[in-house]
């Protein structure tokens, strides 16, 4: 299984400035832009599933995802980072559990994943993500949470980091 972006590895550079691989920079937008652009972002995932199904299995090599896998892979992480969200809002100071994302792709088998189970599935996990970004205002961007590496992140920062995953995959299958 390939290892696009796992958890125990220190991403956080993003923050900072402009991916090399993929250019997007997340601090060139207004905070309140997030949950919108969450929903873009799905949106383009969406129309990427619409495709031939047996083109979305076809992985470029055997270490990378195909991708349905990413499309399976992002699902999953708007479904996590709306869990960590609710946490960051509702507690102070959580700790999130490790999630190994190359175990959840076995788990769930995402290379045998329906495309349009996919899709549906996504939009919803998309628009819970961000209808809970809409609702961020004040001092909520400024409360915290942190992964089980000990990397720290306020609402803020967390959203901004997030968005470079999905945005990043997008470009892994040539749909950016």
């Amino acid at each position: 299984m390939a290892e696009p972006f796992r958890d125990d590895k220190d991403w956080t550079w993003v923050l900072d400035r402009v991916c090399p691989e993929c250019r997007f920079d997340v601090r060139s937008f207004e905070r309140s832009r997030i949950g919108a652009m969450v929903r873009e972002n799905a949106a383009s995932w969406i129309a990427l599933l619409a495709g031939d199904p047996e083109r979305l299995r076809q992985r470029p090599d055997e270490r990378t995802w195909s991708p349905l896998e990413y499309a399976c892979h992002v699902r999953d992480v708007f479904e996590l980072y709306d869990e960590r969200l609710r946490l960051m809002l509702t507690l102070d100071g959580p700790h999130y559990q490790n999630w190994d994302q190359d175990d959840t792709a076995v788990e769930k088998d995402y290379a045998s994943s329906d495309p349009a189970s996919v899709s549906r599935e996504l939009a919803e996990r998309a628009e819970a993500l961000a209808a809970r970004f809409d609702e961020v205002s004040g001092d909520q961007w400024n409360r915290t949470g942190f992964r089980s590496d000990g990397a720290a992140f306020t609402v803020e920062s967390f959203a901004r980091y997030l968005l470079h995953d999905p945005v990043h995959h997008l470009s892994d299958v040539g749909a950016r």
